[in-house]
């Protein structure tokens, strides 16, 4: 999970949480620092800085999207280097919000669903946008924005470990979806 300063904090943390009750290892990784304050101020100490990152131990790649903090997350060779490296190794990467759009710069969403934040289709280039908050495209998960962060999360759970962990887990911490 790449942090930047600006990031959308509920997009970030709650992925990070529910993955983390559902037994997957989790690192923060701070970008430019190790503190990195999101978009409302909210200031989180990552587990690693960017320069601490070894791309080959990427199990997957998480991106929060926010204000400057997807921009910050785009101009990081770390992020760009973990993006290509995942992609290239069928490796998960997640994306929501305004984050998408990184994705879609790099020509990765070509035929693939996704969806975005309401403004950023036109950087999902060759993207088919979809209509549900949160749509999962082989190696690709993305999420409209931090109203579906808790369901971007269980997506996410569900593709690192099962359907079975998230399913259990959302029982367990009552999260209803009408």
């Amino acid at each position: 999970m790449f942090l930047a300063e600006g990031f959308e904090e509920i997009e970030a943390l709650t992925p990070v949480d529910i993955l983390r009750r559902g037994a997957v290892e989790v690192k923060t990784v701070g970008i430019g620092s190790k503190t990195v304050t999101g978009s409302h101020g909210i200031s989180v100490v990552c587990d690693l800085e960017e320069k601490d990152v070894n791309i080959s131990d990427i199990s997957a790649v998480i991106l929060p999207g926010g204000m400057p903090g997807t921009l910050n997350l785009e101009k990081s060779k770390t992020v760009l280097g973990a993006i290509d490296y995942a992609y290239k190794n069928s490796k998960i990467i997640g994306a929501i919000c305004a984050a998408p759009s990184i994705l879609g710069k790099l020509g990765l969403l070509k035929g693939k669903e996704a969806i975005c934040f309401d403004g950023f289709e036109k950087y999902l280039s060759g993207a088919v946008i979809s209509a549900s908050p949160v749509v999962r495209d082989g190696q690709f998960i993305t999420a409209r924005g931090a109203g579906v962060a808790s369901e971007f999360a269980f997506t996410l759970l569900s593709a690192l470990k099962d359907k079975q962990t998230a399913d259990k887990l959302r029982i367990d911490m009552k999260y209803i979806i009408d």
